[in-house]
C-alpha cells in the first residue's frame, strides 16, 4: 500500500513538473517575451532594443535554463547585463543585488513580482486565493448535500415521477452556463425588476465582510451548475446499488425500505459521488472565472484573468503552479479515498 502511495505521489511530482514546463514554454514564446520588454520598458522600443532589454535580465539564456532558474535549482537569479549594471531576480530594492541568494526561485519561496499589480506574486495569490476559498467553501456547504439528497431520493425509486421530476431539475442546471443563471438570478433578485431586491449587495463587498445580501447569488450560482452533475451521478450510482441482488434479498426478508436505503445502499451509492465530489475541488478552482469576472469578486479566478490578460508573466506562473498543485492533489486523494471506501480496491479483489 505504501509502495503504491510513493509511486504515485512521485508521478504527480513528474506530472507537474512537465505542466508548469509547458505553461512556461508557453508564456516564454518570443511575442510575449517581446510584449513584456515593450511594456515595461518603452513601447516605441527598436527591435535590437528588445534584445538588448531582455538579455540584460537573462531571458536570452536556454528555456531549461530559465525553468530551472525560476524554479531554484539552478544558479543564476544574479545577472550582469551589458550595461554593467547588475540585476537580481529576488533583490528587494534595498539590498545590492550583488548580495542576494545565487538561487531564488519557487523552492526558495519566492514567487517573483507581478508586472501589473506591482506586489509579490506569493502575497498576491493567497490573498486571492484565501478569497476563493471563502466562496468555494459556501459553495461546496450548499452544492454537496443539495446535490446528494437530490440523487438518493432520485435513485431510491428509479423511473418514478419524483426521479423524473429531479432528473429533470439537474439536467437544466447543469446545462445551463453560469454567466446565464448568474445574468438571471441578478435581474431577478438584485435590480428591483421584478419587486425583488433580497440581494442588492455587491460581490466585491463580500471581500472585506460577507453578508447574506452580498454573497448569496455568486454561491448560488456556482452551486446550480455543479449541483446537478453530482446529482445524475449519485442518482445513477444509487439506482444501480437499488437492483443489486443484496438489496433484493433485504426487500423479500420483509426489511422496511427505509432500512434498506440508510444501512445497506447508502454506503456503496457514495462510492461514486465521492470521487465526482474530489474532482469539483480544482473545477471549483479555476471555474469561478466567469462568476469572479461577473460578480467582480476579485479572487483566484479574476486573478487568472488579469495576470493572462496583461501578459503578467510572474502572476500567470504562480496561478498555474497552484492550480496544477490543487488538480493532482485532489486527485491523489479521490484515488486514495475511493480505494478507503471500496473494500474490492483495498484487497485486489475482482
Amino acid at each position: 500500500m505504501l509502495t503504491h502511495a510513493f509511486r504515485g505521489l512521485a508521478t504527480l511530482v513528474l506530472t507537474a513538473l512537465c505542466l508548469t514546463y509547458v505553461v512556461f514554454w508557453l508564456t516564454h514564446l518570443a511575442p510575449n517575451l517581446e510584449k513584456l520588454a515593450r511594456t515595461q520598458g518603452s513601447a516605441r522600443m527598436a527591435d535590437d532594443a528588445v534584445v538588448t532589454w531582455l538579455a540584460n535580465r537573462g531571458y536570452d539564456q536556454p528555456l531549461p535554463v530559465l525553468y530551472g532558474q525560476w524554479l531554484g535549482v539552478l544558479l543564476g537569479s544574479v545577472v550582469t547585463g551589458t550595461d554593467g549594471e547588475v540585476r537580481a531576480r529576488c533583490a528587494d530594492g534595498a539590498a545590492p543585488a550583488t548580495d542576494t541568494p545565487p538561487r531564488c526561485g519557487i523552492l526558495q519561496g519566492d514567487w517573483g513580482t507581478s508586472t501589473v499589480l506591482r506586489d509579490d506574486v506569493g502575497q498576491i495569490i493567497a490573498t486571492r486565493l484565501a478569497l476563493t476559498g471563502k466562496l468555494m467553501g459556501w459553495v461546496l456547504v450548499l452544492m454537496v448535500p443539495g446535490a446528494l439528497v437530490m440523487g438518493i431520493l432520485a435513485g431510491m425509486r428509479e423511473g418514478g415521477r419524483l426521479d423524473r421530476g429531479l432528473s429533470t431539475v439537474s439536467i437544466l442546471t447543469t446545462a445551463t452556463p453560469e454567466y446565464v443563471s448568474g445574468v438571471v438570478l441578478i435581474a431577478v433578485f438584485a435590480t428591483g425588476s421584478f419587486g425583488i431586491t433580497w440581494f442588492k449587495g455587491t460581490a466585491t463587498a463580500a471581500m472585506d465582510d460577507a453578508t447574506f445580501a452580498n454573497f448569496t447569488l455568486p454561491v448560488v450560482t456556482i452551486a446550480l451548475f455543479g449541483m446537478g452533475y453530482i446529482a445524475r451521478m449519485t442518482r445513477a450510482s444509487m439506482a444501480e446499488v437499488m437492483t443489486a441482488p443484496y438489496i433484493r434479498t433485504a426487500r423479500l426478508k420483509g426489511v422496511r425500505f427505509r432500512d434498506i436505503v440508510l444501512r445497506h445502499a447508502l454506503r456503496n451509492a457514495l462510492i461514486a459521488p465521492f470521487t465526482v465530489i474530489m474532482l469539483q475541488i480544482p473545477w471549483l478552482l479555476n471555474g469561478v472565472v466567469v462568476v469572479e469576472t461577473l460578480f467582480n469578486y476579485k479572487g483566484f479566478g479574476w486573478t487568472l484573468v488579469q495576470a493572462a490578460a496583461n501578459n503578467d508573466i510572474d502572476l500567470l506562473l504562480g496561478v498555474s503552479v497552484v492550480s496544477v498543485t490543487v488538480v493532482l492533489a485532489t486527485q491523489f486523494l479521490s484515488d486514495v479515498g475511493y480505494a478507503l471506501l471500496n473494500p474490492r480496491i483495498r484487497t485486489g479483489a475482482a
